[in-house]
This record gives C-alpha cells, sequence and structure tokens, in this order.
C-alpha cells in the first residue's frame, strides 16, 4: 500500500475545527476533497506533515500549533485608514471584510475592527492566526 510522501498529489478529506470545537471548514460539507501537490507550500506546514505517510482510507485526527498554521497575529498588519480613503459607496461596520490592492496588483483581505468618526481601523491578520488547530483527515487518493 503507497503512503503519502513529498511531492505526491493526494486527495483528502477534511475537517477544520477550533481546539473548542467549533469547525471552521470542511471538505466533507461540500461533498469534494481538495487535491493539491505535496511540499509545494499550498497547505499550511502542519497540514501537510500531518498527510506524510497515511495511506489511502486512512483516517486520522491531527493537532496543529499556530507555529505550523498562521503563526501569531502580526501588529503591522492592523492599521488605521482615513475614511477619505474609502470608496464612497462603502459604509464600514465591524466584522466588514474589505479588499485592499497595493499599487502592484497584489490583494489583501482585511477586516473593520473598529469604526471611528474619521478612520477606520483594519486587520489583515488571517482570521486564524494566533489559534491552534485541528483536523480530522481521510486520504481519498494518492497521485
Amino acid at each position: 500500500m503507497s503512503q503519502v510522501k513529498q511531492n505526491d498529489t493526494v486527495k483528502v478529506h477534511y475537517t477544520g475545527k477550533l481546539t473548542d470545537g467549533q469547525v471552521f471548514d470542511s471538505s466533507v460539507e461540500r461533498g469534494e476533497p481538495i487535491e493539491f501537490t505535496m511540499g509545494q507550500g499550498q497547505l499550511i506546514p502542519g497540514f501537510e506533515k500531518g498527510l506524510i505517510d497515511m495511506e489511502v482510507n486512512e483516517k486520522k485526527t491531527i493537532n496543529i500549533p499556530k507555529e505550523e498554521a498562521y503563526g501569531e497575529p502580526r501588529e503591522e498588519l492592523v492599521q488605521e485608514v482615513p475614511k477619505s480613503q474609502l470608496p464612497e459607496e462603502i459604509k464600514p461596520e465591524v466584522g466588514m471584510g474589505l479588499v485592499s490592492k497595493s499599487p502592484d496588483g497584489n490583494e489583501m483581505n482585511l477586516v473593520v475592527k473598529e469604526v471611528k468618526d474619521e478612520s477606520i481601523v483594519v486587520d489583515g491578520n488571517h482570521p486564524l492566526a494566533g489559534k491552534d488547530l485541528v483536523f480530522d483527515l481521510e486520504v481519498v487518493e494518492i497521485k
């Protein structure tokens, strides 16, 4: 029976949870496993590490410390932006998602953390930054 190793293309069903059991993402609910090539940095390091040596149809639960997931939140990704810089049609609210485009065309997802009179505070950290994660994994196919 073959086992998952670096550079394999694998199909995996997963359910991602926080340590309190709250599910934040699941391929099972979508009905389609994810397919990716190991070792290309497409997924968080702890996810790929947990798949190494698994066999087809094998299931296991892995715990991923925040250091092998999305890391600690970075203070420099929290910024205050004058409301005058926002498009006129946007009425910012706490929790609202925004996309910022840099001059070189890169997009960054932001979440509004605070709305002040003349400005808003936005956070560009990944929503799961600073959190330890738990994944239920099932290898569906190894190519």
